[in-house]
């Protein structure tokens, strides 16, 4: 199990980086990253969008499903919570049952 989530972990980051480098040479309404490396953007995908859009969504899939196996995994083979484990803290008791005094706004000078 420690394996297989290792290599979500390593899908997870690769898929995270090609989304970002992808999302960048696509040719937006300003230019953007595609523009600064001159026509290398269009020659690694064409002149056509389709494939470019089509390679992103899959990139884009491949991310979220990582992300929510790597999820589900770590929420599986967890023994414990940080959110439930620790002491509880409980009001202070005032006898008479009032409640307990407002700090001064001021600083107490």
């Amino acid at each position: 199990m420690e394996l297989a989530q290792t290599l979500l972990y390593i899908l997870f980051v690769i898929s995270a980086m090609v989304l970002v480098v992808v999302i960048l040479l696509q040719e937006g309404k300003g230019g953007g990253f595609g523009d600064a490396l001159g026509t290398a953007g269009q020659q690694t995908f064409g002149v056509a969008t389709k494939g470019i859009q089509n390679f992103t969504g899959v990139v884009a899939a491949v991310f979220m499903v990582s992300a929510i196996l790597i999820h589900v995994v770590v929420r599986q083979t967890s023994t414990h919570s940080i959110v439930g484990d620790g002491p509880t803290v409980e009001a202070p008791v005032v006898p008479g049952g009032a409640s307990a005094p407002a700090a001064p706004a001021g600083g107490g000078e």
